[in-house]
């Protein structure tokens, strides 16, 4: 059964993010508090943790579109490839912040997730937790959103109604307080001009 570990945004507790980090270096599943609705995240160098967050939402790793979750944007050029400098400025204005951005993926990325992925979803979510235990890790957290377009959107922003639907399927519910249940608005930076893929909490005009 899943540990229910409360964590303040404002002070997260070092002794307790050291505890998560060490259950993710271990292959283990947490749900998250970010700035929009809660994560489902593992350590993207695990291979076994990646194959359960898929079996967990019932997904093909090889299609699914998972973001990867930084805690800023210095270790971004080890999962992309040439960001060019205007979308490097949105960037730099959008994040931290309510936006998620696909870039073309670099050789690494493949190899983590074992599939023929071009592309990659970067987010640095501006929330004091999510930045502390990904700072703590090193390196970013894999991740995908537990919200469901078809589901009833309640059980993604109460941590108590989120622990017991996933009590039994992860290691970590982390009670970071009521989430949103706008997700991250989605730009594709792919091509030669940003396509809005999904208008979520994040406002494209302030980043243009």
């Amino acid at each position: 059964m899943a540990e229910f570990i409360r964590l303040y945004e404002e002070n997260p507790d070092p002794r307790r993010v050291r505890q998560i980090v060490e259950i993710l270096r271990n292959g283990g599943i947490i749900i998250y508090p970010t700035d929009t609705v809660y994560g489902l995240g593992c350590d993207i160098t695990n291979q076994k943790a990646v194959e359960k967050i898929c079996k967990i939402k019932g997904i093909n790793p090889k299609k699914h579109n998972f973001s990867f979750v930084c805690s800023d944007l210095s270790n971004i050029a080890q999962y992309t490839r040439v960001i060019t400098k205007p979308v490097f400025k949105m960037m730099k204005k959008g994040l931290p912040g309510p936006f998620t951005f696909i870039l073309e993926a670099s050789s690494q990325v493949p190899k983590i997730l074992h599939s023929n992925k071009k592309t990659v979803g970067i987010r640095v979510p501006n929330h004091g937790v999510t930045q502390a235990i990904v700072a703590e890790l090193g390196y970013p957290i894999l991740s995908t959103s537990i919200h469901d377009e078809d589901e009833v959107i309640e059980y993604s922003t109460d941590p108590e109604l989120i622990f017991e639907k996933y009590q039994n399927l992860v290691d970590v519910v982390i009670d970071g307080g009521y989430g949103s249940n706008v997700p991250s608005t989605i730009l594709d930076c792919t091509g030669d001009e940003v396509i809005v893929v999904r208008e979520g909490l994040g406002k494209v005009e302030e980043i243009l």
